[in-house]
């Protein structure tokens, strides 16, 4: 039986490959009571255009329970069911107050909590690093399995046409503490869209892969992370492993008061 629930739509995950859906984006938000949703599979790039939201849009969609998936949150569209898209993305005027009201309703944890809860009680969370130190960017394979090769051969034969999904040669990672107590720090591996899809573009801008690295690494580690920011992230638990990574972040700025708070100390 299917329910139909409206979401502040706050994290995208870049694209995996998938054989029942041709691939798979992870989004999650946040109901209008703060409470954390995961909706999942959708095919985001095979939708229609109206269907497309972006992220802070309110979107509305009739859902089940993911019997396949036993995270608490794990939703997945009903088949056949139209997302509708409700609003333009919330304003962030006054620091992101409208955004806050939401994604914070609930408040945040620290990672080092959400690590020693029960897989089953919680597997979607916002966190606020006391101090991000670094983000490491390492080198992976560049080019899919060759199971998933092999994928993309067999949907072109017979499916839709196939959108080039590229796969991005890096794994961005944060290395931060948390507010708990006896943090003794985390490094957690970055899954959000947006990361992915600036370093395309500045790789593209620049003709650089090393270029688009530092790029990433100025926006999401010196920019996001610096101390006229906020910063929070989104973390998420992948469900095969039960690993926390981090799917998304939540920036916005400091009021001055809160800078000058900070100078003081």
């Amino acid at each position: 039986m299917g329910q139909i629930k409206k979401i502040l739509i706050t994290v995208k995950t870049y694209p995996l490959p998938s054989e029942a859906y041709l691939e798979l984006v992870c989004t999650a938000g946040v109901l209008e009571d703060g409470s954390f949703i995961r909706l999942y599979p959708i095919d985001y790039r095979y939708k229609p255009y109206w269907e497309w939201y972006k992220k802070y849009q309110w979107i509305e969609v009739e859902v089940e329970k993911n019997e396949k998936d036993p995270r608490l949150e794990s939703y997945r569209p009903l088949a056949g069911a139209k997302i509708r898209v409700l609003s333009e993305p919330l304003p962030t005027k006054s620091n992101w107050a409208e955004r806050k009201k939401y994604v914070l309703a609930k408040g945040v944890q620290t990672m080092c909590d959400l690590e020693v809860s029960s897989k089953t009680a919680c597997s979607i969370g916002i966190i606020r690093p006391k101090e991000v130190t670094d983000l490491i960017v390492e080198e992976i394979e560049r080019d899919w399995k060759a199971k998933w090769k092999g994928l993309f051969k067999q949907q072109r034969l017979f499916g839709p046409e196939q959108k080039p999904l590229e796969k991005i040669p890096y794994k961005f990672s944060y290395v931060f503490t948390c507010e708990h107590p006896d943090c003794k720090g985390h490094q957690k591996m970055i899954e959000d869209w947006e990361v992915g899809a600036l370093y395309r573009r500045m790789r593209d801008k620049y003709r650089s892969e090393d270029t688009a690295v530092e790029k990433v690494k100025d926006k999401f580690f010196k920019q996001y992370c610096g101390p006229q920011y906020d910063t929070h992230f989104f973390v998420g638990t992948v469900r095969r492993y039960g690993s926390w990574i981090i799917i998304g972040t939540f920036c916005p700025k400091k009021s001055p008061d809160e800078r000058q708070f900070e100078f003081e100390l």
